[in-house]
């Protein structure tokens, strides 16, 4: 059994890291032995609340672990960024063959080590760079946990939306069945026309048409959130968390700063900005040239012109005469203005994301509001009275009808209201890249 919550906020790396196992309830039993009947399977089943929902995408969902793997390919970045230059190791010989010279007598065995010093702080600036790079894959992966969990969520009150019509659209078969099978007999006994009795059989296939509809929605939206959890389709998954109506009255003010310092791909950006400037730090560094610094070691054979052992030092900086990295510092410059121009053109984004999010939150909610006030019980109940008054012969039944199809689209339109405002609750959320208390 999963650990049931209370609540869902938004996810971050940090709680990414800190989500327990879960662990799907073992429902296939043991293999009958041969001495034994085969007995049938029982279908694996798991009851979750959102929450538990969203604990298990972050586990098994591919998107989200492929996101993860760009913070460990950052990581081997930030890595090589802090090694220095190889030292470069030669050898060599060289030798006269005249006069009855050979190789041991007269030729000369050198060695020689060299090592690359990087000057300008070359290094700190790479080591910066990658630096930028890690915060930012970071927080582009608490973006796509961000974005994703969002559609976790959605698809979720999607199948408790189909749940709800399908058991709209039950109760109103079940109503009509008892009527139809009340006036089946009221006909035979010669109480209605055989006109009327028609009509209330052509409502009742449409209702139970509506039945079946519903349960294909049911059945899709099942399969839609198994895929992105990663369950098997034979798994039967039972929701706990009912789609209910739970009034937020956020300030739009607070939401608009709040979504400009936690969201996590505007946080991306600026990293990658920072990185940009540190990488035009070390175009600007190339400027100056980096040292080699090398030593030998020569061994001469007896016969060598010169002294039998030998020591050299060099030291070898390149002239910048011509290149002085001019084409790779005006590349670095225009990266810098990238990034700025794309800083900016996601700030604009995220403030009109957050200012459409928040007036659709307020009208779905007014919409809300006014069927929980009174509209849906005045519906339900004229169904009622108008039934009794039929059965009486106080009312047609084109009024019956009426009366039925009335109550069925208000309450149909309640739940296809209440599901968009907690998907624009869901979008305020996102938009703003964290949880909005009520």
């Amino acid at each position: 059994m999963f650990p049931q919550h209370t609540r869902c906020g938004v996810i971050t790396i940090s709680s990414f890291l800190c989500i327990i196992s879960i662990s799907l309830p073992q429902a296939w039993p043991a293999a009958p032995s041969v001495h034994q009947a085969a007995e049938p399977r029982p279908t694996p089943s798991a009851r979750l609340s959102l929450n538990d929902a969203l604990a298990l995408f972050l586990q098994q969902n591919l998107d989200v672990l492929i996101a993860k793997y760009g913070i460990e390919y950052s990581k081997g970045q930030q890595i090589t960024a802090r090694l220095f230059p190889n030292p470069v190791m030669s050898i060599g010989t060289l030798s006269s063959y005249t006069q009855g010279r050979t190789l041991s007598t007269g030729g000369q065995l050198f060695f020689q080590a060299q090592q690359l010093f990087e000057l300008a702080g070359k290094r700190g600036y790479r080591i910066e760079s990658a630096g930028f790079g890690a915060q930012s894959a970071e927080a582009a992966f608490e973006d796509a946990v961000r974005q994703l969990g969002f559609t976790v969520k959605d698809s979720y009150y999607r199948v408790q939306l189909a749940q709800r019509r399908l058991a709209l659209a039950e109760e109103n078969r079940d109503r009509f069945s008892r009527i139809l099978e009340i006036n089946t007999i009221r006909f035979k006994k010669g109480y209605i026309a055989e006109v009327d009795l028609i009509r209330i059989r052509l409502q009742m296939v449409d209702f139970q048409s509506q039945v079946i509809q519903s349960l294909q929605e049911a059945e899709s939206a099942r399969g839609d959130l198994r895929q992105l959890l990663r369950l098997s389709p034979a798994m039967t998954v039972e929701l706990s968390t009912d789609l209910e109506f739970r009034r937020l009255d956020p300030e739009i003010a607070k939401l608009r700063v709040a979504a400009i310092d936690v969201r996590p791909d505007l946080r991306s950006k600026r990293f990658t900005y920072s990185q940009r400037e540190a990488d035009l730090r070390l175009a600007q560094a190339y400027r100056v040239p980096d040292v080699t610094v090398g030593a030998g070691y020569a061994i001469q054979g007896s016969l060598g012109p010169d002294n039998p052992q030998q020591w050299a030092l060099n030291l070898g900086l390149p002239v910048p005469l011509f290149n002085r990295n001019q084409g790779g510092i005006r590349q670095a410059e225009v990266a810098v203005q990238t990034a700025e121009a794309d800083l900016n053109k996601a700030v604009n984004v995220v403030e009109n994301e957050v200012e459409v999010a928040y007036r659709n939150l307020l009208q779905s909610r007014r919409l809300v509001e006014a069927y929980v006030g009174g509209v849906l019980e005045d519906a339900r109940a004229t169904f009622t009275i108008v039934e009794r008054a039929y059965e009486r012969g106080g009312a047609t039944i084109l009024d019956l009808l009426d009366a039925a199809r009335t109550s069925r689209t208000i309450q149909q339109n309640y739940i296809e209201a209440l599901f968009n405002y907690q998907r624009n609750v869901l979008q305020l959320e996102s938009a703003v890249g964290q949880e909005i208390a009520s």
